[in-house]
This record gives C-alpha cells, structure tokens and sequence, in this order.
C-alpha cells in the first residue's frame, strides 16, 4: 500500500506546521511567576512582595524560639524583597510559630534518642495597611531531622538541632513566600 506511505510523508510537515503555530498562540498568554512586569501593565510580582511587612509578634529574648523566630524573618525579608531593602510598605504578614522537638529513634541500651525530629508550626496573615482588612490566612509546617550522636559529643548534637532548626525556618519562610506570589499573581 504504497499510496500510504506517500499519504503520511504529505501530513508530517503539515502536522509540523501545526504544532508550531499552536506553540506559537500559546507562547503569548505564559507570564512568569517571578517576571518584572505583569500582563496588566501594573507592578510585577517582585515589586508587589517587596511591599510586603513582616512582623513577628513578641517572642521572650533567649528563648530558644526567639532565635527561630529571627531566623524566620530574615528568610522572608531576603525573600521577599531580596536584600535590596523594603519600598511603602502597602500589606503587613504577621507570622505566629511554636516549635516542637521528638525523639524518633531511641536507643534501647542507654534509653537516649539517636534521631531527633524538629518541627515549626506558624500560622500567617496578610493584611492590607491601608483597610486593615485580613486578605489571606494560613497555615504551614516544616518537620526536619537530625542526628543525635550521643552523650560523648554534646556539641556536635548542638550544631546539630542548629542547622534543623534553620533547615525548618528555610521551609516554613519558602511555603509563605510561594503562597504570597499565588496570592499576588492570581489576586484571589
């Protein structure tokens, strides 16, 4: 059935062309999630999160969630707004967290744990300063573990609960940020 053959290497480039012009209409309506201008012809994105405040409520000085707490705002100021510094701030995030530490794995001879797990609970807003209105609300969490190599080497299980802790504030000031450019790029 040569007539078959013929048939199908007449429809490839035809079939080409259409790919590539159905790419091409399509191509017009993506937008960057991180771009510098909006479809709209308003701020982009990186403008609109830079205007954001972060404000974490009072926290006791030397408590272990004081440090946390810190480490969370920082994240989220270099997230947001990129080391560059804030513009008006337009919306206040006020972020709450508690934390927890688990002992996963224990050891049955000494009865002291061999795997730890630190978590980070916070709960955000995102509020407009110019109505005080709460636009958005949430929740997230980041569970993150660590060795404990045991009695012998305290300070190695130190620095070790220290990189989770700040593995867990990494994860928790992430979720926020990506929920925030959800918020300013869809408006809803």
């Amino acid at each position: 059935m040569w007539w078959l053959e013929r048939r199908a290497a007449m429809l490839k480039p035809a079939r080409l062309v259409g790919a590539l012009a159905l790419a091409a209409a399509l191509g017009g309506c993506f937008q960057p999630l991180y771009g510098d201008r909006s479809l709209g012809g308003g701020p982009g994105l990186k403008d609109r999160m830079a205007s954001v405040d972060i404000v974490i409520p009072d926290i006791p000085n030397g408590s272990p969630l004081a440090r946390i707490a810190n480490e969370v705002r920082n994240d989220m100021i270099f997230d947001l707004q990129g080391g560059s510094g804030g513009k008006t701030p337009t919306h206040q995030l006020k972020i709450n967290l508690t934390s927890l530490n688990q002992q996963v794995i224990v050891d049955i001879i000494t009865a002291r744990p061999d795997v730890q797990q630190f978590g980070i609970n916070a709960s955000y807003t995102l509020i407009e300063k110019a109505t005080g209105k709460a636009i958005i609300s949430g929740q997230t969490f980041a569970r993150v573990t660590y060795d404990n190599p045991g009695q012998a080497q305290r300070f190695s299980n130190a620095r070790g609960q220290r990189d989770a802790e700040n593995r867990a504030s990494r994860q928790i000031s992430d979720n926020i940020k990506a929920r925030l450019a959800a918020y300013f790029t869809a408006g809803a």
